[in-house]
């Protein structure tokens, strides 16, 4: 068995999140919950607030790549009529 950090301040079994999902939801404070089975994480849970935020990150990451690939590209002239 190999062991793997838990990346979150909060950790619960899956048992406990079977019993009250919301309330381990809650107790976390808007932030992420390794779900453990056998003292491993198996998933994490993430709040919608956090999640959103996560999925609007690694889309700027995304665009930021794409800003510096195109950076030294050639320009083209165009003017508004053209588009």
């Amino acid at each position: 068995m190999s062991i793997r950090p838990i990346l979150a301040d909060n950790s619960t079994s899956i048992s406990e999140l079977k019993k009250n999902p919301m309330a381990v939801v809650e107790g976390a404070d808007g932030f992420p919950v390794a779900v453990l089975n056998r003292n491993q994480p198996a998933f994490y849970c993430v709040p919608a607030e956090a999640y959103e935020l996560l999925m609007d990150k690694l889309e700027d990451i995304e665009l930021a790549q794409i800003v510096k690939e195109r950076l030294n590209s050639p320009e083209i002239e165009v003017t508004l009529d053209e588009l």
